[in-house]
């Protein structure tokens, strides 16, 4: 069955993320791999044309893109060296940074790091999809990872002991790394078109965080709260990402002012329940499960799934529904086909599924 064409409306989206019911659910994902773009258009994406063309036939109200920085411009190397495996020809290639000695140990290391400026980032992929969505359509301005920069840059088994022996280090860590990612929203949200902004960093794994809730608070939570203070000040929606349970600090990341909620790792934590607990307070994105739905599962399956996710969570809105994590290359085109599908079928408010 081919997919049932709609035509793009941000404030759809918009309403879902501040929590409302709009006249659909929203299809959002934080990114597409490029192979399963081709599989759905059925020719090859390779331009940014190709990729915005691709959200509006898959029935998406925004384009989620982010600016080009390169955050070790003077390519320095953990001295324990770093793994890399090589993905599909239309994959990024992976990369598993150092677990233990990174490339920033000590204040000497920070000293003599070189770190980007804020002249060498480039928004173009912004400014051009800017001119090729229609009106009716949005950008969401995206970015990350001040805490996962750190860890990786330093090591995670380095940012551990330096946390309690070298609190200097971390200090000087997160003010450089958090004013430099906080100057890319600071200039996202002024830009034509950008109607929303996305922060993703990773906290949490399935049984829990990968820090303790209090150096959260002290070190990254003050950098959220300012770009939710910037997403409150131009009045557009603030979402976050972080794999993982995350009850610990629900509280503390509304106090930070985001919206959304994304992807609610059903491994992790039980939508229904998040829903119960904060429904009323903050929209909830993803949950149909990668790790065998959409990967090893049948159309079927998927089909099954986001049945239930629009008859048990999408009643008053606040959800937008999407993979729980990302749609990546090892995802069955086939089953990301059947999520679309079934949401631009039996996603329209009332919700009325048995």
């Amino acid at each position: 069955m081919p997919v049932q064409k709609v035509e793009p409306n941000f404030e759809r989206l918009r309403t879902a993320l501040l929590a409302g019911e709009p006249d659909r659910v929203p299809l959002l994902e934080l990114a597409i791999d490029r192979s399963i773009q081709s599989a759905f258009l059925g020719r090859p994406v390779v331009t940014l044309e190709d990729v915005v063309e691709f959200h509006i036939r898959a029935g998406y109200d925004a384009v989620r893109l982010q600016p080009k920085i390169d955050m070790n411009p003077g390519k320095f190397q953990p001295r324990e060296g770093m793994r890399i495996s090589e993905a599909s020809e239309t994959d990024r290639e992976r990369r598993w940074y150092s677990e233990g000695t990174g490339i920033i140990t000590s204040m000497e290391d920070f000293e003599r790091y070189i770190w980007p400026r804020p002249e060498d980032v480039d928004y173009s992929p912004l400014e051009q999809a800017a001119k090729l969505i229609p009106d009716s359509m949005a950008l969401i301005g995206q970015y990350g990872d001040i805490f996962t920069w750190i860890w990786e840059m330093m090591g995670f088994e380095t940012f551990s002991f330096a946390i309690y022996e070298n609190p200097e280090l971390i200090e000087c860590m997160f003010e450089k790394v958090g004013s430099i990612v906080y100057n890319l929203f600071e200039n996202m949200v002024t830009m034509e078109k950008v109607k929303a902004l996305w922060y993703s960093d990773d906290i949490a794994f399935k049984s829990g965080l990968l820090v303790s809730p209090e150096l959260l608070r002290k070190y990254l939570f003050p950098w959220m709260k300012k770009i939710g203070e910037l997403c409150r000040k131009y009045n557009v929606p603030f979402i976050y990402h972080s794999d993982g349970k995350l009850w610990d600090v629900m509280e503390d990341l509304l106090d930070c002012g985001i919206h959304a909620l994304h992807p609610i790792e059903p491994q992790a934590m039980d939508i229904r329940e998040v829903k119960r607990r904060y429904g009323d307070r903050l929209c909830l994105i993803g949950n149909v499960d990668l790790e065998y739905t959409l990967t090893r599962g049948t159309p079927e399956d998927v089909r099954k799934e986001v049945l239930a996710l629009l008859r048990d969570v999408a009643p008053g809105g606040g959800y937008c529904l999407g993979s729980a994590n990302t749609v990546t290359n090892y995802v069955k085109p086939e089953n990301y086909r059947t999520m679309v599908e079934t949401v631009l079928e039996f996603g329209w408010y009332p919700i009325q599924i048995n």
